[in-house]
């Protein structure tokens, strides 16, 4: 294992933005979190990016527990020291994962569901309804469609933690699952916020 270096999570502070105020995310998303690690890295990647880390949880979570988001943050931040790369591809890449996860989950989610963009058009009004019946304290972020038609979406992203990277990845992996020749762009906004463009490729066959 790696020598212990501890990451304090005011190192990390260009990755947060939320005050003083201490965000809180489901358990769930950071053993899924460990689980990638394990997954693509090693087990013994994942020891050492705890150790690496000062986590008020101690590294140990449960799917249904309450945890800071900063201790997200600092893991990542660890991850990328440890791996090499950029604190934005893994959030990227975690975010894949996630939806992965979420399908393989939830796949009551995905009936009669004809494609990514009316699955997506839907985040706001079904699917975080239904995740808030299951998790009643979660605090999601927020999806607003601004266009919506048979070929293109427009979303943008509204969130108290700015994980505009990890929301990129879900719709990434939303658009990989529904195996889909989509176009995707990003414009960043103020306040953490960030408009997606997703656009049906036309079909050249």
């Amino acid at each position: 294992m790696h020598p212990t270096i501890k990451v304090k999570l005011a190192k990390c502070r260009h990755f947060i933005r939320g005050g003083n105020r201490v965000f809180i995310m489901k358990g769930i998303v950071f053993t899924e979190l460990l689980e990638m690690v394990e997954e693509k890295f090693s087990a013994d990647m994942v020891d050492d990016i705890i150790d690496d880390c000062d986590l008020a949880s101690g590294g140990a979570y449960t799917a249904v527990g309450t945890y800071p988001h900063e201790e997200v943050v600092a893991l990542v931040a660890a991850l990328s020291k440890h791996s090499g790369i950029s604190v934005i591809d893994l959030l990227k890449v975690f975010g894949e994962h996630l939806f992965g996860q979420f399908a393989k989950g939830y796949p009551s989610f995905f009936t009669n569901i004809t494609g990514a963009l009316p699955f997506l058009n839907g985040i706001e009004d079904v699917i975080h309804a239904e995740v808030k019946k299951l998790y009643p304290d979660a605090e999601l972020p927020r999806f607003i469609t601004e266009h919506f038609t048979d070929n293109q979406l427009i979303l943008v992203y509204q969130s108290t933690r700015h994980f505009e990277d990890l929301a990129e990845g879900l719709i990434i992996g939303c658009i990989k699952y529904f195996d889909e020749a989509i176009e995707l762009q990003r414009q960043n906004l103020s306040n953490g916020q960030a408009r997606f463009i997703l656009t049906r490729k036309a079909n050249t066959a």
